[in-house]
């Protein structure tokens, strides 16, 4: 079964929610843990526990791993692997974007089977173009993976180069999803759902229309960003079933009890179902 379907049946299952797992210092700080590897590890040892078996997906922001170096990434490896263990859906939060060998690179360090920072999805950044990101969507094609391709962000400094018209009349953002639907045309025709899914704000006032995308989408935005579930629906429209919000700190503020956290995100994935 392809990433798509696989994630669009963990939402029937879970409820449509995506898990962010953001371990910055404030929230660290917060949980009464150090800004060290060690409270790294904690943090993202029990987001595993509170949200592995319960919520349809989540995803580790590489960035806040990233920053504590090599110790940093076999924490996040651990935290891939046993979210795997688990069942649970994992969404590289990365953002990778580049051409030729360099993506494909890119593409083996996190889709492919058996690589050490193996999820089961990839965000990534199409500025060189959708077209220079074929390594990624080919790589996970071939394994049952996927990719979200950002289309129209939810933070404000996006929204003027998203929200540009190009000569044929479309915004940016349009364009974006536009192309990723056409690497999921061949899924819409046995009935399946695609795997090149885009990333659009709930917070976005103008969202690219989806209908054609027939592919996942991730959407930010909801909560501490100030966007609302009636939001996502107004964005969704007739495609409800493959939009997933990606909620952070509405979630992770409730913690460190993993029992607080695991209710808090089962409680917004019964509202998004």
């Amino acid at each position: 079964m392809g990433f798509g379907n696989r994630l669009v049946e963990a939402g029937r299952t879970h409820g449509r929610l995506c898990v962010g797992i953001d371990p910055h210092a404030a929230l660290l700080q917060q949980w009464g843990l150090a800004n060290t590897v060690d409270g790294l590890r904690t943090f993202a040892m029990t987001c595993v526990e509170a949200f592995g078996g319960h919520v349809a997906a989540i995803k580790p922001q590489v960035a806040f791993f990233e920053r504590f170096g090599a110790q940093g990434f076999a924490v996040l490896e651990e935290t891939l692997a046993s979210a795997r263990e688990l069942g649970t859906i994992t969404i590289a939060d990365a953002k990778r974007g580049d051409i030729g060998s360099t993506m494909a690179g890119y593409a083996a360090a996190w889709l492919e089977p058996g690589a050490p920072l193996e999820a089961d999805a990839l965000t990534l950044t199409p500025y060189l173009g959708v077209g220079s990101l074929a390594p990624a969507i080919e790589l996970a094609k071939q394994h049952g993976k996927g990719v979200f391709v950002m289309s129209a962000n939810s933070n404000p400094e996006a929204e003027q180069f998203q929200s540009s018209t190009l000569n044929g009349g479309v915004t940016v953002a349009q364009f974006m999803a536009d192309e990723c639907a056409k690497f999921n045309a061949d899924a819409a025709l046995h009935g399946e759902v695609g795997d090149v899914g885009v990333v659009v704000g709930a917070t976005v006032d103008t969202p690219p229309a989806l209908e054609s995308l027939n592919a996942p989408v991730l959407m930010p935005g909801v909560g501490a960003q100030g966007a609302t579930f009636a939001d996502v629906d107004r964005i969704a429209g007739k495609r409800a079933h493959l939009v997933f919000p990606n909620v952070s700190r509405s979630v992770l503020r409730h913690g460190p009890n993993v029992s607080d956290l695991r209710n808090q995100a089962v409680e917004l994935g019964k509202r998004d179902n």
